[in-house]
């Protein structure tokens, strides 16, 4: 999957139920515990809300609906982690709702394989790959494609115009 085999990337990892997911720590701007949210009206279902980050404004994603699951139930270990998004040219701060947080893990590039075209319930366009850890897999998210915020943003359009008819 890398351009150069040898060089190892770094990993945040977080579970959705039994699954472990990875996304490039380098993108990764910190971890929040869930706190107050504003529910905003016809919104997707998968915004969950926007939080005040020290003045700003950021939608908060639930991964379980952004993957086409039934909502996240909130716990003691359930995050949010903040994250840049990109749009054209701008940075964007998002939100994703994570059952837990785990840990940062080193991933070889030539330890990262093809995503499958079955056996895993996340869309594969938002797979970079399968990141091979000891005996398990991490699924290691393509955040450009898993959270693409003019995507995002033509569900949110359709979800008003869904509501308004």
């Amino acid at each position: 999957m890398s351009n150069d085999v040898q060089t190892a990337a770094q990993f945040l990892t977080f579970s959705l139920g039994e699954e472990v997911f990875g996304m490039d720590i380098r993108t990764v701007r910190e971890i929040i515990q869930v706190g107050p949210m504003t529910t905003v009206p016809l919104m997707p279902m998968f915004v969950r809300g926007i939080i005040n980050l020290r003045g700003a404004v950021v939608p908060v994603i639930d991964l379980h609906v952004r993957f086409g699951r039934t909502p996240a139930r909130v716990t003691k270990k359930t995050c949010i982690v903040i994250f840049d998004a990109q749009r054209g040219n701008e940075r964007v701060e998002l939100g994703l709702l994570v059952d837990a947080v785990s840990e940062v893990i080193d991933i070889a590039g030539q330890d990262i394989e093809t995503p499958p075209d079955f056996g895993t319930a996340v869309r594969r366009d938002f797979i970079r790959g399968m990141g091979r850890v000891g005996q398990r897999f991490v699924i290691v998210l393509d955040p450009d494609r898993a959270f693409d915020v003019d995507d995002m943003a033509l569900l949110c359009e359709r979800s008003q115009l869904a509501e308004a008819a």
